[in-house]
């Protein structure tokens, strides 16, 4: 992998992994990895073998990973640093640049993020090492290959292995930024929301294969034929003549078929339509997006979508699914970052980024903010990236609003205002 050409500090040349049973706490970061160890890949009922790489062929799986891996990546990422009365001051530093533009000379901070997140939604783990330099500073964050990476525990302290071309570095759990999609009991081992899902994903490609044999034979689906046959060569005869018969309809885009006097058609099996594929697929999409904790309607069904829905989708995808995820990888960050003590700067996911397309909605919550004295006008221009105009750092408040009590309706302290 050459994204680590600095990270080897302590390379040893690596034995060959010997595994006693599957209770090794040492296991792969990535699922598939770890089935692929034992000679073994995640079949599913349906059948069909699923990996994260055929998995990815799904197009709704496909489309959950880049969804939530793609809007995490676009949130801006900030460093702050905490003043008085719990206030906090946006950072200008080298870490900030890191974090926002840059963690390394070969990725942006989106490519990184993206990356990462996938790994997380796909094997159920991203991983990225936080290099620095002899003074302790942060230089680089690099994400590590989750197929070459294991995790184990030695006492009470975690330990990361990263192998790559015959050499091996161990990292300390505070050297590395450890993103899991859910973890087991011992906290060392995860699930991976793909081999969860191998029933789910095997129907999938199962359903993909048959509709391709089903429509490269024509829409002719499975038959036997019923005659009268002297014999198992005459049998054979006819069989091979009505294969060739269908074949040279379909290439001919001829319609009808001619059976010799005494012959019969009859299907075996069920139709596609009988089969119900497609509100089988219509199924897929919803259990995919269950797993995803996503509203169908960021996969493209609209089945059950209307005006009013869908717009509590979007909101229930920002409550429910994004800032968990935002939640989740700021306090990875500040953790590692920084450290497990009092500390005074962290790294903040803006939500706020959500709504870069929605002019609308943005203009509409600036001017609530400004009229109730939340918002300076000069802090909104900041949020929109415009220059500050002299005169916008003052607050300012509705003139009409006034305290209930001059008005004559009531007496906060409970007595009569108009004097009876």
């Amino acid at each position: 992998m050459a994204w680590l050409p600095r990270m080897f500090r302590a390379a040893v040349q690596a034995p060959a992994e010997v595994r006693a049973d599957a209770e090794n706490p040492a296991i792969p970061v990535s699922a598939a990895n770890f089935l692929q160890l034992f000679g073994l890949e995640s079949g599913s009922a349906a059948g069909e073998v699923v990996t994260i790489e055929t998995a990815m062929k799904v197009p709704a799986v496909q489309a959950a990973v880049g969804f939530i891996s793609g809007t995490m990546a676009g949130l801006p990422l900030k460093l702050y640093k905490r003043g008085k009365n719990n206030s906090r001051e946006s950072v200008s530093d080298e870490l900030a640049t890191l974090l926002h533009d840059a963690p390394n000379p070969d990725q942006s901070s989106f490519e990184w993020r993206k990356y990462t997140f996938e790994q997380l939604l796909t094997g159920g783990r991203g991983c990225s090492f936080i290099e620095r330099n002899g003074m302790g500073k942060v230089v680089g964050i690099w994400p590590l290959d989750p197929a070459q990476t294991s995790v184990h525990r030695e006492g009470a302290r975690k330990f990361f292995k990263y192998r790559e071309n015959k050499r091996t570095v161990i990292y300390e759990a505070a050297e590395v930024i450890d993103l899991a999609f859910m973890l087991k009991s011992d906290g060392l081992k995860h699930r991976s929301p793909i081999m969860d899902a191998a029933d789910t994903i095997g129907l999938a490609r199962a359903m993909t294969h048959y509709g391709s044999r089903f429509f490269n034979n024509g829409g002719v689906p499975p038959f036997a034929i019923e005659g009268n046959f002297q014999s198992g060569a005459a049998m054979q005869r006819a069989s091979d003549d009505l294969e060739e018969a269908v074949r040279k309809s379909k290439r001919d885009s001829r319609l009808a078929l001619v059976l010799p006097m005494g012959l019969k058609i009859v299907p075996i099996g069920t139709d596609a339509q009988k089969s119900q594929m497609i509100e089988a697929q219509r199924f897929i999409i919803e259990e995919i997006a269950r797993r995803y904790s996503l509203p169908p309607v960021f996969l493209q069904d609209l089945t059950h979508g209307t005006f009013s829905n869908n717009e509590q989708q979007d909101l229930h995808l920002t409550k429910h699914t994004i800032k968990r995820y935002a939640e989740q990888f700021e306090q990875e960050c500040n953790l590692k970052l920084f450290g497990w003590k009092k500390r005074d700067r962290f790294v903040e996911l803006n939500l706020d980024g959500l709504l870069r397309g929605d002019f609308k909605t943005r203009m509409e919550g600036y001017a609530s903010a400004i009229q109730s004295g939340q918002m300076t006008p000069g802090e909104t221009r900041d949020m929109e990236n415009r220059p500050r105009l002299p005169g916008d750092d003052k607050l300012y408040m509705q003139g009409a609003m006034m305290p209930l009590d001059k008005l004559g309706l009531a007496d906060p302290t409970g007595g009569n205002t108009n004097g009876s």
